[in-house]
């Protein structure tokens, strides 16, 4: 087992995101995890990610505030706390907080 507390996490650039934090929670450096990495994501109002797609499996889990994901064919799913979202590897996608106040997310994303 290994704790890892938030004022221990590594910030790191999150390419394609703006107005927002991200901290890497847990990863091979971290941590040793093999399989995913874990990182928490705070976006401020009008924070998000241009549409982009990875080559890997991911899945955002909502912490706090709300978070507005577009699909390339316009489709809009809104997280809210509690919710959870699965993006398949290579499948796009943006990310917009319109509220104003700040949203916060954990995103857990395979290696493989």
């Amino acid at each position: 087992m290994k704790k890892v507390e938030l004022k221990n996490g590594k910030e790191y650039d999150a390419p394609g995101h703006f107005k927002m934090t991200a901290i890497r929670l847990h990863g091979k450096e971290e941590t040793g995890t093999k399989k995913f990495w874990v990182g928490l994501s705070h976006f401020l109002p009008g924070g998000g990610a241009e549409m982009g797609s990875t080559n890997f499996e991911r899945v955002y889990f909502m912490l706090s505030g709300k978070l507005t994901v577009l699909a390339r064919d316009k489709k809009e799913i809104t997280l809210e706390p509690m919710d959870s979202l699965y993006i398949s590897a290579g499948e796009e996608r943006s990310i917009i907080n319109r509220e104003k106040v700040p949203a916060s997310m954990l995103v857990i994303v395979s290696y493989d």
